[in-house]
């Protein structure tokens, strides 16, 4: 493994440089790949696996008619590389469940039957293995245990991947029954595109990637944005003008500043009215929030938030309900507002900005 400095602690990395494509072919030459769920990972996992030359099958329920139909529109066949879950189990030796948390409970007793021996069961998330009290998951001990997690949807895991750029994962091996556990785990991590591979726990990921989701990434980013936008509404701000403020600039400028240098290199790249503001504010919003965050923590870690996952998400009319919730999102003034405001994006392709081109380079650090 690489030895790499993270902000003054060294972490071993798993890089394509010392794991390349090649390596991996030859571990998995004889294995057969039975993904299984066509939802969110899924297809993404499944066509850069197979577009990187690894013997792919799909393992959907057809009484979940528009995942059965999506995967036959993507190109993949029924009875050749796409089957019923309990088929597809059956005729792989690396089986990759990723139907939702939820549904792994529930369809675990199918999955469990049909594994071979030397068989491995693949994750791309820690939950079924670490709550196993909640999930009844316990697998056999004759088959290898191992868990690949990219750091991004389902979705931005392909269009990395098309574009060439990958994403990082972070793997784990919960049961090495073959002794090839290891080498299984990195190079499926290595077929699905990641950038690069760092060593986890199942424990470690979960708990740190359901704290994101509900933190940072996704909870406590949509309530900040929805509360600044009310403040400003309040204020008398029109709601152009709120959600250019609020969200717009973030998407289309700042935040992809910090994606290519880091948050000062951001802050550096503002006036100095927004410098001044910004590493004021930032330390009173971090006080506010740490204790959402700890108590976040807690609630992940103790199972409530697996056990609330496990009872709203494996309800027969969770679809229903979920939809009803991203309707009132979409349909609130603040992501109308969004709506329009993308609208009015210039349309203009785009083109490559070349090496010598002025203006482009950012301000450096004094």
């Amino acid at each position: 493994m690489a030895k790499i400095d993270f902000g003054g602690v060294v972490e071993d990395v798993i890089t394509r440089d010392e794991f390349p494509l090649s390596k991996a072919h030859d571990i998995l030459k004889d294995e057969v790949i039975s993904i299984i769920g066509y939802g969110v990972q899924g297809p993404a996992q499944a066509f850069n696996l197979k577009d990187n030359g690894f013997n792919v099958i799909i393992g959907q329920s057809s009484q979940y008619e528009n995942d059965w139909n999506r995967a036959i529109q993507d190109g993949w066949i029924a009875g050749k590389d796409l089957f019923e879950i309990e088929e597809a189990v059956k005729k792989g030796t690396i089986i990759m469940l990723l139907v939702n948390d939820a549904a792994q409970k529930a369809i675990w007793p199918l999955i469990k039957k049909n594994l071979q021996k030397g068989a491995a069961l693949y994750f791309s998330h820690g939950f079924s293995i670490v709550y196993h009290d909640q999930t009844s998951i316990i697998p056999p001990d004759d088959v290898d245990v191992i868990m690949v997690a990219p750091k991004g949807s389902g979705t931005s895991l392909r269009r990395n991947f098309l574009s060439g750029s990958g994403i990082n994962s972070s793997f784990a091996v919960y049961q090495d029954y073959t002794k090839r556990a290891t080498e299984r785990c990195i190079a499926v991590g290595i077929g699905i595109g990641s950038g690069y591979l760092f060593p986890t726990t199942f424990e470690g990921e979960v708990y740190s990637d359901l704290t994101g989701e509900r933190g940072t990434l996704m909870g406590a980013l949509a309530g900040i944005l929805e509360a600044q936008y009310v403040v400003l509404r309040e204020n008398g701000h029109s709601p152009s003008e709120a959600f250019n403020e609020t969200v717009e600039e973030l998407t289309q400028s700042l935040i992809r500043l910090v994606d290519e240098n880091g948050m000062d290199w951001m802050f550096a790249n503002c006036s100095a009215t927004a410098q001044r503001g910004a590493l004021d504010w930032s330390p009173r919003f971090k006080e506010a929030v740490m204790p959402v965050f700890k108590d976040l923590y807690k609630n992940v870690k103790n199972g409530n938030e697996t056990r609330r996952v496990i009872s709203e998400c494996g309800k027969p009319d969770y679809m229903i309900k979920l939809n009803e919730e991203l309707a009132a999102l979409r349909n609130s003034e603040m992501w109308k507002a969004g709506a329009a405001v993308r609208s009015l994006r210039p349309k203009e392709t785009k083109s490559a900005i070349s090496e010598n081109a002025k203006g482009v380079s950012g301000r450096g650090q004094s």
